[in-house]
């Protein structure tokens, strides 16, 4: 049991599968500047408020509907300053000129970074609706965008995606110039570990396992062949004082831990 919420572990725990995974989250926005944070999923919204509080100062937050918050409350609760009102309109604006940084689910990601949240199987008939393609093109060719896949699985890394919501690096450059310019995939998140495209195709390569984690386990959950190099790092565990903020103050109810079991 906690000794300050009842619910999260001690303070002194050793940090479990999901407070690695809101890290490498929080990690996608160190030093971001002032631009927008648009965590999708529970375990990024604990990351983006976790950056705000520690490494990204200037990060912007929305309550998830349309009020700028000052200050960063817990997850669930409301914000006590609110600084700003964000329309849909002006939402689109930032997104049109990159100055936010998403961080999507992906129902199938590919090898080069393509993203499927529409439907699976044949689009003239497809076996299974999803959410439709979203924001997830404009995204992906006007702001910087991430993943997050809490169940890392060989349904969800296919080798070729059903359909092309967010635009992989193949798929931009095929497109030319238009598509490139600000097109941005910083990374990966899974319950496994993390992915970036730092390789000379710009194909998926493993850049930290959780620990607890092999590259084996990986290899075997992803349907296709990852870059492996040859000593892979363990995601970085969060500090104490980190933990302590995940714990009290962003996340004092544990939802991180529905989203990746212990």
């Amino acid at each position: 049991m906690s000794a300050t919420d009842g619910t999260t572990g001690t303070d002194d725990a050793p940090a479990t599968r999901a407070e690695h995974c809101v890290v490498a989250c929080a990690e996608a926005w160190r030093d971001a500047g002032e631009v927008l944070a648009s965590p999708m999923g529970t375990v990024p919204l604990i990351g983006a408020r976790l950056a705000r509080l520690t490494f990204a100062p200037d990060l912007l937050l929305t309550d998830g509907e349309a009020l700028l918050m000052a200050d960063v409350p817990a997850v669930g609760a409301p914000p006590r300053v609110v600084e700003g009102w964000l329309p849909y309109r002006q939402h689109l604006a930032l997104v049109a000129t990159g100055r936010r940084h998403v961080m999507m689910g992906a129902s199938q990601i590919d090898r080069y970074g393509n993203q499927n949240i529409s439907c699976v199987g044949a689009w003239e008939r497809p076996f299974r609706q999803l959410l439709g393609v979203r924001g997830a093109p404009v995204n992906t060719l006007n702001n910087p965008t991430s993943y997050w896949i809490p169940r890392h699985s060989r349904r969800v890394f296919v080798e070729r995606v059903d359909m092309v919501c967010g635009v992989g690096h193949d798929r931009a450059a095929a497109a030319g110039p238009s598509a490139t310019r600000h097109h941005r995939l910083p990374g990966v998140v899974s319950d496994l570990g993390v992915f970036d495209f730092e390789t000379p195709d710009r194909t998926m390569r493993l850049r930290s396992l959780h620990p607890g984690v092999t590259v084996a386990q990986v290899r075997e959950a992803t349907g296709f062949e990852l870059t492996v190099p040859d000593e892979v790092p363990y995601t970085r565990t969060p500090t104490a004082g980190e933990l302590r903020l995940i714990r009290r103050e962003i996340d004092p109810k544990g939802l991180r831990d529905r989203e990746v079991r212990p």
